[in-house]
């Protein structure tokens, strides 16, 4: 399945700061981004399209439960447009 991976604003902030926190953190979003290409519905389904995963920090040496979390959103051919314009893509 062919698929973008769009960050907010939002979520770069905050990573940077988290990275400072959590050496591995690059590494684990990495490996998230390789999880969703095989499956883009990976997660709990949290309505409308969008999905809660939950992905062990390796800096933090505690499993998935005290890692971090993630919501995507997989979004339907015909909104596919209209939300590259919202996002200026």
């Amino acid at each position: 399945m062919n698929f973008d991976i769009v960050l907010t604003e939002d979520f770069k902030k905050e990573f940077k700061r988290l990275h400072k926190k959590y050496s591995s953190l690059p590494e684990d979003i990495t490996k998230l981004g390789e999880s969703l290409k095989d499956n883009p519905l990976t997660g709990t389904a949290i309505g409308k399209d969008c999905y809660k995963i939950r992905i062990p920090i390796k800096s933090k040496n505690k499993g998935k439960s005290a890692g971090g979390r993630v919501i995507t959103f997989q979004p339907d051919k015909s909104l596919d447009t209209k939300l590259r314009e919202s996002l200026n893509l």
